[in-house]
């Protein structure tokens, strides 16, 4: 018979571990308070986030962990850990698409840390601007959904942009539909960002078929309007709707169940390394036949996989296009250098928009 152990015991045993764990903690967090004493007696200038060092960290933690907590959680855990630790070397500010609530803000927090300060604006091309005028040190902005594509506002930016990627992170998306409505027959009209109600569509199609559908900046927005109405609704992010006090009717009403939404963080960095990387490309070739094909062709003649390739108007002259570009590798690895090396050969222009880790959590 298997013995029980008093529950007690097990509180005081629970207790003890606590004890240990706050200690160690304090310790991380003055470690990484000599980190930038040093890093400053060393002539250290900028900011003192390293994304490459934390993805490293991140994923040495994955590695190590023996469970019963899963991987993902144990990771989560050191993020909070060191964007507390990191706020105590430096406060980090990072632009995210407001208002608080959004989608956008949560990737913030999961890629930085609760411990961030996020500062809300009101457009992805402001998001840039903060970051090119040094008001913040990075931006976090949309770049990718899983069941609508590209958003074509973030990668058009980067024509005329100096920024780079620094990373990147993955949101998955749940929908809800909130507000003071209490059932679907009177509700009127619905508010959400134009992606999120093309992410709906079915369900809107099926349920709402005579509501209006009203794009607004973002989710959060849909959900301060929704908050002032009796008869309209918002289609947002569970957070939105504990913001602003809002019942959700309907929850989880996106029509693809994996819909995800990629997001990357812009700033001045250039990362190196760290072995699991991806890089952005934005190339023009000029209107000729084969060019796409030479693009193609200097990536497979290196073994390069690409991961997305989309092309966008120029906006430099009628039927003008820039391929962007998006591929496995970092362009300090000598495959990657070789190939970039023959592209050179065959295209207008190329710029490397970043090699930066891969998403770890």
């Amino acid at each position: 018979m298997t013995n029980i152990i008093p529950l007690s015991e097990l509180r005081d045993k629970i207790d003890k571990i606590d004890s240990e764990i706050l200690q160690l903690i304090n310790q991380r967090a003055s470690c990484a308070m000599e980190v930038a004493k040093t890093k400053i007696a060393e002539g250290g200038k900028g900011t003192f986030y390293r994304p490459d060092r934390e993805a490293l960290v991140l994923r040495r933690i994955k590695e190590l962990n023996p469970g019963p907590l899963s991987d993902d959680t144990s990771a989560r855990f050191f993020r909070e850990l060191m964007s507390s630790c990191l706020a105590l070397e430096e406060p980090l500010e990072v632009a995210f698409l407001g208002p608080e609530g959004t989608f956008t803000q949560q990737a913030t927090f999961k890629h930085f840390g609760q411990a961030v300060q996020s500062i809300p604006v009101s457009t992805i091309d402001e998001i840039f601007t903060e970051v090119e005028n040094q008001h913040c040190q990075f931006g976090v902005v949309p770049v990718e959904n899983s069941t609508e594509g590209v958003i074509t506002h973030t990668l058009d930016r980067f024509i005329t942009s100096p920024l780079k990627i620094c990373g990147e992170v993955e949101i998955r998306v749940r929908h809800n539909l909130m507000g003071h409505v209490e059932k679907l027959e009177d509700i009127t009209e619905v508010f959400s960002h134009q992606q999120s109600l093309a992410q709906c569509r079915q369900w809107l199609d099926t349920h709402l078929p005579n509501a209006v559908r009203t794009a607004v900046s973002s989710n959060a927005e849909a959900a301060r309007l929704a908050a002032d109405s009796q008869n309209k609704m918002a289609i947002a992010g569970e957070v939105a709707a504990s913001l602003y006090q809002l019942n959700i009717l309907k929850s989880n009403i996106e029509d693809a169940s994996d819909n995800t939404t990629r997001f990357i963080i812009i700033g001045q960095q250039e990362p190196p390394s760290t072995g699991m990387d991806k890089t952005s490309l934005l190339v023009s070739t000029g209107n000729h036949a084969g060019s796409l094909h030479q693009i193609l062709g200097s990536f497979a003649q290196h073994g390069i996989c690409l991961s997305h390739i989309e092309s966008r108007p120029s906006k430099q002259g009628l039927w003008d296009y820039v391929f962007f570009i998006d591929f496995k590798g970092h362009k300090e690895d000598s495959e990657v250098c070789a190939a970039l090396e023959l592209l050179k050969q065959n295209v207008n222009l190329l710029n490397i928009l970043g090699s930066y880790p891969k998403a770890v959590i």
